[in-house]
C-alpha cells in the first residue's frame, strides 16, 4: 500500500518527511515540536520547522507566522500528582486572522487528513491568535 495519504477534498499529500519527523518526536523524543506547512504548488504537506528537544512551548509559539496558517504538534512532558512522568502530544491548527481566506480554507479542509496520518495525537487546539494557544490553555487540557 502506498504511504502517500491523500488529504480530504484538497488532494494534499502528507510527505514521508512529515510522518518520519512525527515518529522521531513520538518515540525517540529528539524533537519537542514540529511545524507543518502546505506547499500549494506541489500540493504536499511539508515540515516547516523542527524544534530541538531542549526547546520549549514559547519557541513553538514564536515560530508560527503572524500572517499565514500552519499546523503544529507539540510534545508536552509533565509530572502527575502521583509523581509519574507523562507525555501528551498536542495538535495545533494555527489560522491567524491576518492570513488569507484561501489559506484558511485550504488548511481547514486538509486538517483531518494530517490528523489521520499522525497516529498518537492526544489533544487538539484551534487558534487564531496567541491567547487561544497559550501555555495555560495547554495545561488546562491535561486536567
Amino acid at each position: 500500500m502506498a504511504m502517500a495519504f491523500k488529504m480530504a477534498m484538497t488532494g494534499m499529500r502528507v510527505t514521508e518527511e512529515c510522518k518520519n519527523s512525527f515518529m522521531e518526536m513520538k518515540w525517540k523524543k529528539v524533537h519537542r515540536y514540529i511545524v507543518f506547512k502546505i506547499d500549494e504548488r506541489s500540493k504536499k504537506l511539508t515540515v516547516d520547522k523542527v524544534g530541538a528537544a531542549a526547546e520549549g512551548y514559547d519557541d513553538l509559539a514564536a515560530s508560527l507566522p503572524v500572517d499565514d496558517c500552519r499546523y503544529a504538534v507539540f510534545d508536552f512532558d509533565f509530572v502527575t500528582v502521583d509523581n509519574c512522568r507523562k507525555s501528551k502530544i498536542f495538535f495545533i491548527a494555527w489560522a491567524p486572522t491576518a492570513s488569507r481566506i484561501r489559506a484558511k480554507m485550504l488548511y481547514a479542509t486538509s486538517k483531518d487528513g494530517l490528523r489521520r496520518a499522525l497516529d498518537g495525537i492526544h489533544h487538539e487546539l484551534q487558534a487564531t491568535d496567541p491567547t487561544e494557544m497559550g501555555f495555560d490553555v495547554i495545561k488546562d487540557r491535561l486536567i
